[in-house]
């Protein structure tokens, strides 16, 4: 009778720190995608596609002040814009603002105190996207603290 060898496969170490490397980020990428599913005025991940708006700082002959752009040439471009944008949404909706700093003279922000939107001091082409829920009727400011005659209006209906 003749023994038989059972060949058991053995990790190397390099295997082993290659799978460990992968395993982090996969563990890393699925963190940051839950993460930035949750609105700036939430505390749970909000499931769903959010009504999406764009602002931007500029400079104009009239001073600073906060312009929306339209992507309705496709997302390649961005079409025309209209200075001190109000912007429509409906209650319970879920909205993102993507703020565009195109004015190479000063750094700019965006603030919704009842959303709790607050971005970071952006400068020249740096962009920053809030996402909230519009969980309150009325009509609401966004400002910049920077340039207090930077304003907007929303309304939530």
């Amino acid at each position: 009778m003749s023994k038989q060898r059972k060949k058991i496969k053995k990790f190397s170490g390099l295997k082993v720190l290659i799978i460990a490397g992968i395993s982090l980020v996969v563990v890393f990428a699925g963190y940051s995608a839950f993460i930035s599913m949750i609105p700036t005025n939430r505390s749970l991940p909000v499931l769903g596609v959010p009504e999406n708006t764009y602002l931007t700082a500029e400079h104009t002959s009239a001073g600073y002040v906060f312009a929306s752009k339209s992507t309705t040439s496709g997302k390649k471009s961005l079409g025309a814009s209209h200075v001190a944008p109000v912007i429509h949404l409906s209650k319970g909706q879920l909205a993102s603002i993507h703020f565009i700093n195109e004015d190479n003279t000063s750094k700019h922000n965006l603030n919704i105190d009842e959303f709790n939107v607050h971005t970071r001091d952006l400068g020249y082409f740096e962009t920053q996207t809030s996402t909230f829920v519009a969980d309150k009727v009325g009509t609401f400011k966004y400002y910049s603290t920077i340039h207090p005659e930077m304003t907007g209006t929303i309304v939530v209906e």
